[in-house]
């Protein structure tokens, strides 16, 4: 595990990110060139080498509920790649993070297969050729999924 100082350390790389100190000798970190009202990028990083990254609902991640990962174990490396994602999302209009059709298929454990669609400015959820949910934004619709026990196993 990374210690508070080497976090730091690696975080610092990033000089587009404003050190913020907070509570319990806690620290955040915040793009304030933000395209959207969240900035923070690392919330609550504690001298115990606790704290979190904002990813959104990036697929590669598996963000808690307000888009946090928690990066007490991540490795120097997967600290980097996070926050560089972190900052590319919050740099990205939302409508650019999808320019092309997107068409996942999840599973659940019992190995049901739904399949999420992005159709014009609705994301549909599939049970073979019928539709079984529709939502209004990519995070409800995974939320939606994540809810019902269904993980996602690829992308075409």
């Amino acid at each position: 595990m990374l210690t508070f100082e080497e976090k730091e350390a690696i975080i610092q790389e990033f000089p587009e990110l404003t050190r913020k100190e907070v509570s319990m000798k806690r620290v955040n970190y915040h793009y304030e060139d933000s395209l959207y009202e969240k900035t923070t990028v690392v919330y609550h990083l504690h001298p115990n080498g606790n704290g979190f990254v904002y990813v959104g609902d990036l697929s590669q991640y598996d963000a808690k509920e307000k888009g946090l990962v928690n990066i007490r174990e991540a490795s120097a490396d997967e600290l980097r790649q996070m926050i560089k994602d972190s900052i590319a999302y919050l740099a990205t209009e939302e409508e650019e993070l999808f320019d092309e059709e997107v068409e996942e298929e999840w599973k659940n454990k019992e190995n049901s297969k739904l399949t999420l669609l992005q159709e014009d400015t609705l994301w549909n959820i599939y049970h073979g050729y019928n539709l079984e949910e529709s939502f209004g934004s990519y995070e409800e619709a995974k939320s939606y999924l994540l809810e019902e026990g269904f993980r996602k196993v690829g992308t075409r």
